[in-house]
């Protein structure tokens, strides 16, 4: 039933409006002939995984952004290597968590389509369908990714959450993305779980001082003391309270109330784009951000993609061929 439920909202969500760009070597019928039961073959599996464990939602979208913007959307995140030198074992990624989800999928579809569907578009197929779990928005993925053969630690260079708003929008502008990109797909923070680790030098010794970043609002750094101690590392922490299992636009709200988690949150107020954003979601009730997200996730979808006879199609994700 619950797969059914999500055939027909998928259905329903596609007259929106979500626009798709349609560069060379993607398409939204790319399987049609070759494997026409892929993306339901997907969507099974990833309803089964997060319908068990929703934090999974949060988990796989996060995979993914790190795959796109390290050799675009590939899928080499997913590459393990006996050397632990592959992009999966940089320091920012040893918390990323679902990989066995995406498995999962590829092994379901070897045995009703061997070698024809890549892990790059399974992995962009499982970040969408997880978010519809969790009754997200929805969003048209193009497919006829390649998978990438290449994946390395050193090559690793995400958007830092330490980092300001003119090295977001760098970031971003690197990959293709701009600045409301920057700030829509931001708002997956809504429901995003970090740790202390990540924040204790933010609450306790920003300056090296024994001071918290004047830039968070009091309160929630006293809210945050109480949760975590100086000394703790590991504690989960909700980046957005209060909303953290639910797809919404308050993750806004709360960085308009100075209460971002990261630097990366609360810098957003900092540049006239971002923050006339953020204002106008807060005003609005967040009235276009699901439909802005779906259309910032299809641009993402297009980042540094290998097409035609460039990469391979893995026949098991974690390897090359």
């Amino acid at each position: 039933m619950a797969i059914k439920n999500l055939l027909v909202l998928a259905v329903l969500l596609s007259v929106l409006g979500v626009s798709v760009a349609n560069p060379k070597g993607l398409d939204l019928n790319y399987y049609k002939h070759r494997c026409p039961d892929a993306e339901a073959i997907v969507r099974r599996v990833t309803v089964q995984y997060v319908s068990r464990q929703t934090s999974l939602a949060a988990a796989l979208l996060r995979v993914y952004f790190h795959d796109c913007f390290v050799r675009g959307c590939d899928g080499s995140v997913l590459l393990k290597s006996p050397n632990k030198d592959a992009e999966r074992d940089a320091i920012p990624n040893l918390s990323l968590r679902g990989y066995e989800v995406v498995d999962a999928a590829k092994s379901a579809l070897e045995k009703k389509c061997p070698g024809v569907v890549s892990c790059a578009d399974v992995l962009a197929l499982v970040a969408r369908d997880a978010v519809l779990v969790i009754n997200g928005p929805w969003w048209p993925v193009p497919l006829g990714r390649r998978d990438g053969r290449i994946s390395r630690k050193s090559e690793v260079n995400l958007p830092s959450p330490f980092a300001g708003i003119a090295a977001l929008k760098k970031n971003f502008f690197d990959k293709g993305l701009n600045t409301k990109d920057l700030v829509v797909l931001s708002g997956a923070h809504t429901i995003g779980i970090s740790n202390c680790g990540l924040i204790n030098s933010r609450i306790y010794n920003f300056t090296g001082k024994g001071d918290f970043d004047p830039s968070m609002n009091p309160s929630y750094v006293r809210a945050l003391k109480k949760r975590c101690k100086p000394t703790d590392f590991r504690t989960s922490v909700e980046m957005d309270p209060g909303s953290v299992k639910k797809f919404d636009s308050h993750y806004f709200n709360i960085v308009a109330q100075k209460k971002g988690l990261f630097t990366s949150d609360s810098t957003l107020l900092d540049d006239p784009e971002t923050k006339g954003y953020i204002d106008t979601q807060v005003a609005t009730a967040g009235s276009s951000f699901n439909k802005d997200f779906s259309e910032s996730m299809v641009k993402l979808g297009f980042v540094e993609i290998l097409t035609g006879k460039k990469g391979e199609i893995r026949r098991k994700c974690a390897f090359v061929n």
